[in-house]
């Protein structure tokens, strides 16, 4: 499927009744929210039941006129994903679909071999995993612990690459497109020379597809266990964080009863407080491995263009790799310092 075929075929107009009916080739979308979350999207998010495939079919259009090439997937329940995102603003969603292609087109040491099998030694380490249970809000908990990584085994690229799988099979369900997501970082033991390979062109990169490039709402960034070097390593993500995303970071240290303020312990492992038994990553991981070959079908719908620079919207590898150098070299002073 190319982007130039599906744009072809999509011929109705933005308030036809009928846009599914005149698109066989576009699954047709079947809502599976609760009345709470539909309710929640509304309030939050402007998303209007009788309005929703108007709008899809809108963003569809503009996709379209604006960037016939951008090779995407043109499915109601995918560009769904970005709308939302973005509360239903169209220019909006459409600017973050295209850095969404943006950004896998300029960082192939992550985006290429894109499947949960690539990155089996990295969900088998524990750096990333997903708790059980949701919190009160319906948000599912991203756990993060960059202690479980040996620098020598592969490099950071492997953890980007599988923190955004994971991105990616949670954004598949609507429940989390409307609630977000919650992200616990446990720095514990994290060294100066692990510390130093998130430099300031790694720290755009990861921070650009987070708030630019991908179609979730991050709620809550809580760091427990971080040591003085911490200190440095926000010092590299500061600058490029979003005021509004910059005042969701909670630092903890080593304060349970704090970290228990923003997470309930009935959903936390015993390793943080928590009452649900045993932190354990086995769950997470299979769900994951077993999305193999959905991850194949989906992707193989996000075709490279011929021309895969679609107005260039974020700057390129190398000149961003140029930019950092300086600031590398004044954050290395940095965490030296701190630690």
């Amino acid at each position: 499927m190319s982007g130039d075929s599906d744009c072809t075929r999509t011929s109705p107009s933005a308030g036809s009744p009928s846009d599914n009916e005149l698109l066989p080739d576009h699954p047709k979308y079947v809502c599976s929210l609760s009345p709470d979350l539909v309710t929640k999207a509304r309030e939050e998010l402007q998303e209007k039941p009788e309005w929703r495939l108007r709008d899809v079919q809108a963003l569809r259009d503009m996709v379209c006129k604006d960037y016939p090439s951008l090779g995407t997937c043109l499915d109601d329940a995918f560009l769904l994903r970005f709308l939302r995102a973005r509360k239903f603003d169209y220019d909006r969603a459409l600017q973050l679909l295209v850095n969404y292609h943006t950004c896998r087109r300029t960082w192939p040491e992550v985006f290429s071999n894109l499947k949960p099998s690539a990155i089996k030694p990295v969900l088998e380490s524990g750096f990333v995993t997903v708790l059980p249970h949701r919190d009160p809000e319906g948000r599912h908990v991203v756990c993060i612990r960059p202690d479980r990584w040996t620098p020598s085994n592969y490099p950071i690229t492997e953890n980007i690459r599988a923190i955004y799988l994971t991105l990616e099979k949670l954004i598949q369900s609507e429940e989390t497109q409307v609630n977000g997501i919650v992200i616990l970082a446990d720095y514990k033991g994290v060294s100066l020379s692990k510390a130093s390979h998130f430099g300031p062109f790694v720290a755009k990169k990861v921070i650009g597809i987070l708030q630019d490039g991908f179609p979730i709402r991050i709620k809550a960034v809580n760091i427990i266990n971080e040591p003085r070097i911490f200190k440095g390593i926000f010092a590299i993500i500061k600058p490029f964080l979003k005021e509004k995303i910059a005042n969701r970071f909670f630092l903890h240290g080593c304060d349970l009863s704090s970290l228990h303020q923003n997470i309930p312990p009935l959903i936390l492992p015993e390793e943080y407080g928590g009452t649900a038994g045993r932190l354990d990553i086995s769950a997470w991981n299979e769900l994951l491995l077993a999305s193999e070959e959905d991850f194949l079908h989906d992707f193989s719908q996000l075709v490279v263009p011929r021309d895969s620079s679609p107005h260039a919207v974020l700057v390129s590898g190398g000149a961003e790799e140029k930019q950092c150098e300086d600031s590398l070299r004044g954050v290395k002073a940095q965490l030296y310092y701190c630690y």
